[in-house]
């Protein structure tokens, strides 16, 4: 049964970022601003009745271009999460796809695929917000290679505004729902506050007691129709006039008397209308990512974490800073997200397999003939794949532990306290280079350690045994250094622990090219922040020492 559900994944993933498609066997609903509410209505309908959801998406670019960016086998949670959400916040996303999925009885999957153009804009003319994002030239050539339609895309783009921003546009437009709550204003009332107070406060007198009174004279309803429809629409303006908080021991919901062919009807109605068009014209495209949430359907992702931060991102709202305040706020949104390529790494024959044209083939060769098979309930299975986001092989709340892969294709999992990072070697050293100089430095690397290198200036070193990374970094921090290792110290040789690492990507350290140069970067600022601190404290604590001796006082 995974494997089906896969293969299927697989195969339309692959053939969602076509905008156009030649076989008539994949036929993707392409939707831009001319189509996309006829679209939403369908695409309604197709996710209500589906058993799962598939999505993938197209962006500007990632943060692949250099390669200590990316997130590594190494990574924790954190340290993932860390990079993501810079991804997340420099670049744009372009295109959408969703594709609900449907089990049938006969074991075949119907799939129902919509390819979503889309394009930031400021349609309001408020201001909010201001687009600008980071693009790499070797996306948008990928992108062009497959037939990408940039001016359609550029023109015809769907736009959209997360929930935080449709708040804030709400309250700048004025639209937002009212607060029973009252406010006090910041000055006195003036001559002409007092006026305007006692006017309204008439014509509400006058609209309670004709709402009270014999509701046959239909002049009456017309006035009070028109003028509740003015206030309601906001075509009447009262500019900076206060608000009534001298008559809130009154407060009553407004009763609008409704009859069978009378206006109160019609003023509903109207409202009714006016809401939806206004929500639309603030939600865009984030009206698909409402219906898959109100779903509580599974979402099943190629890249659960890199594409939930950009939903949350551009979607919700603003990435908070922690990861677990992160998937607090995404498991509101998506309750079940699934993830294929760890899926794939957790199907035996399939382990090895790292990218999504090597599991196509992979599948294609393995299961292309039809299988008759029972599809049983699986919702204990997939329970285990529930929101788990690689690097980390456990649910994402469960993996502060602090233990780490460092090799893709490799098992093992080793304590980020047995991690050193080592830089300032020279240049063009291989990993295993690098393993006999150290092996010949010093007595500690005469026990089991390996050495993998993050990019071309930086370099990890695993110690297998407990307590030798401190022991390591003991030496190195001290003036008894000899033999090999000190040669290697005075031509340049740096290490320090994985912590500076941690903080390293809880900074956003990241315009160095070179990790040893932003590690180098962290440290010197760590220590600066230190005497900042030392400092601070000092002055604090001699200032409130109530045993300090006041010469004045004398």
């Amino acid at each position: 049964m995974a494997a089906s559900l896969i293969r299927s994944l697989l195969l339309k993933q692959r053939r969602f970022f076509s905008t156009s498609v030649s076989s008539s066997k994949w036929k993707v609903k392409q939707v831009t601003t001319s189509n996309f509410h006829e679209s939403l209505d369908e695409l309604k309908t197709h996710i209500s009745t589906s058993d799962f959801v598939a999505i993938s998406m197209e962006k500007t670019g990632s943060s692949s271009a250099t390669s200590w960016h990316r997130v590594l086998p190494f990574d924790t949670a954190e340290t993932a999460y860390f990079k993501a959400r810079r991804s997340a916040q420099r670049f744009q996303l372009l295109q959408f796809a969703v594709c609900p999925f449907s089990v049938m009885d006969s074991n075949n999957l119907i799939a129902h695929p919509y390819n979503f153009l889309l394009f930031p804009r400021d349609e309001l003319k408020i201001g909010m917000p201001a687009y600008s994002f980071s693009c790499q030239t070797s996306y948008l050539t990928s992108m062009a290679r497959q037939g990408f339609d940039f001016n359609a895309c550029i023109y015809n783009g769907i736009s959209y505004l997360s929930r935080a921003q449709e708040e804030v546009s709400k309250i700048r437009l004025g639209t937002a729902s009212p607060s029973l709550r009252l406010m006090k204003s910041s000055s006195p009332p003036t001559i002409a506050d007092t006026i305007f107070v006692e006017r309204i406060k008439s014509r509400i007198k006058h609209w309670r007691k004709t709402c009270q009174s014999s509701i046959s004279n239909t002049n009456n309803d017309e006035e009070l129709i028109n003028s509740l429809r003015n206030i309601v629409l906001g075509t009447e303006q009262f500019r900076s006039r206060p608000m009534l908080v001298n008559f809130s021991d009154d407060l009553l919901p407004l009763q609008i008397p409704v009859k069978s062919g009378d206006h109160g009807f019609t003023l509903q109605r109207e409202l009714q209308r006016f809401e939806e068009e206004e929500n639309k014209k603030f939600r865009g495209f984030r009206e698909v990512i409402d219906l898959i949430s109100a779903s509580q359907k599974p979402v099943i992702s190629h890249n659960c974490l890199n594409d939930c931060t950009l939903i949350h991102s551009k979607f919700i709202a603003p990435l908070p800073p922690e990861v677990d305040e992160f998937v607090s706020s995404l498991c509101s949104v998506f309750p079940k997200v699934l993830d294929v390529s760890y899926w794939m790494k957790k199907i035996g024959t399939m382990r090895k397999v790292t990218n999504i044209p090597s599991a196509v083939s992979y599948l294609n060769n393995h299961f292309f003939a039809p299988v008759n098979m029972e599809i049983p309930d699986q919702a204990p299975e997939l329970e285990d794949f529930t929101n788990v986001f690689p690097p980390c092989s456990t649910n994402i709340e469960e993996s502060f532990n602090g233990d780490v892969g460092v090799w893709t294709n490799d098992t093992r999992k080793v304590n980020c306290e047995h991690l050193v990072f080592l830089w300032g070697f020279k240049l063009g050293m291989t990993a295993g280079m690098l393993m006999s100089v150290l092996r010949e430095s010093h007595d500690i690397f005469s026990g089991e350690f390996d050495v993998k290198l993050v990019d071309k200036s930086c370099a990890i070193v695993v110690f297998w045994q407990p307590g030798l990374s401190k022991d390591f970094l003991d030496v190195m921090n001290s003036e008894e250094i000899s033999g090999g290792l000190k040669e290697l110290v005075s031509d340049g040789l740096r290490v320090t622990c994985y912590e500076t690492y941690r903080t390293l990507c809880r900074l956003g350290l990241w315009e160095m090219d070179d990790l040893g140069e932003s590690l180098e970067r962290t440290l010197d600022r760590s220590h600066c922040d230190v005497e900042i601190s030392y400092e601070k404290k000092s002055s604090e604590i001699h200032w409130y020492n109530d045993n300090v001796i006041n010469l004045d006082d004398l």
